[in-house]
């Protein structure tokens, strides 16, 4: 389906670029910076502008927030929505559809396959949301997460999410398993000193750096592909300490790796 998509906007990047007419002067550094095709990475663009925006937009609001005319916007959207990528409500605002939901599941899906039993047992003994999170360029991206199944309260913590490296448990315990040559720049004394910790006793915190009063405990998983991971928790306020979550994940993060068949 993938292909599909590439090919239908490919061919529609002569239409467009004729039709885009006077915002062609306001594009050309962004044409100039991804020589990419650009009518692809406008409709990638669309999809995440949808997926941070967690209403339905209209229209004129995507066209704005994308940057483009109005006209530009509707063809890109026509696409989508075929594909159902997109799809109206009943007021006629666009929302992602959830075809969606069948491509992500096959991001990393073996890896999903295994970690899934193992988030959800830990999820439901410790009480908390337990999530595996995996680098992306300079972020950190949920990948599948579980909340537990009798808890009073509990904290959602969405797949798709993202944010920083720099900042949160999942990030910390990520950064700490790379060389320091691979830090951010921005990361102070403090920070470095953090993370140095973080390496040395297997597990990272965080409290009140992703989002105001919560808390995060991570570790690292390593995977085969060699792709930076972690297994974390978030959650309010809890009666283990976060050594004793740390170990649970621990625990969860070595069936993980013996199921996909690491040493």
């Amino acid at each position: 389906m993938i292909e599909r998509i590439v090919h239908h906007v490919i061919d529609t990047d002569a239409a467009d670029a004729s039709a885009d007419g006077d915002e062609g002067a306001t594009m050309a550094d962004e044409t100039a910076a991804a020589p990419q095709s650009q009518t692809l990475s406008r409709g990638i663009r669309m999809l995440e502008i949808l997926a941070d925006a967690r209403e339905p937009l209209t229209i004129d609001e995507l066209a704005s927030r994308l940057g483009v005319h109005r006209s530009v916007a509707y063809r890109l959207l026509r696409t989508l929505e075929h594909h159902r990528l997109t799809v109206r409500d009943a007021r006629g605002r666009i929302v992602l559809g959830a075809r969606l939901a069948a491509l992500a599941a096959g991001v990393a899906h073996d890896l999903q396959a295994e970690a899934l039993p193992e988030l959800t047992s830990a999820a439901n003994e410790l009480g908390m949301t337990c999530f595996l999170a995996v680098l992306d360029g300079d972020e950190i991206v949920t990948l599948t997460s579980i909340e537990p199944r009798h808890a009073i309260a509990s904290v959602a913590q969405r797949p798709g999410t993202r944010h920083a490296v720099g900042v949160g448990a999942p990030g910390k315990v990520i950064l700490a398993g790379l060389p320091a040559t691979e830090w951010p720049g921005e990361a102070d004394a403090s920070r470095r000193a953090e993370l140095d910790e973080a390496r040395a006793r297997g597990y990272a915190t965080s409290h009140d750096e992703v989002i105001p009063g919560l808390r995060s405990t991570a570790v690292p998983l390593r995977l085969p592909s060699g792709q930076p991971a972690a297994l974390a928790v978030v959650y309010v306020s809890s009666a283990h300490s976060d050594a004793e979550i740390a170990d649970r994940l621990a625990e969860a993060s070595r069936s993980i790796r013996g199921a996909l068949g690491a040493a």
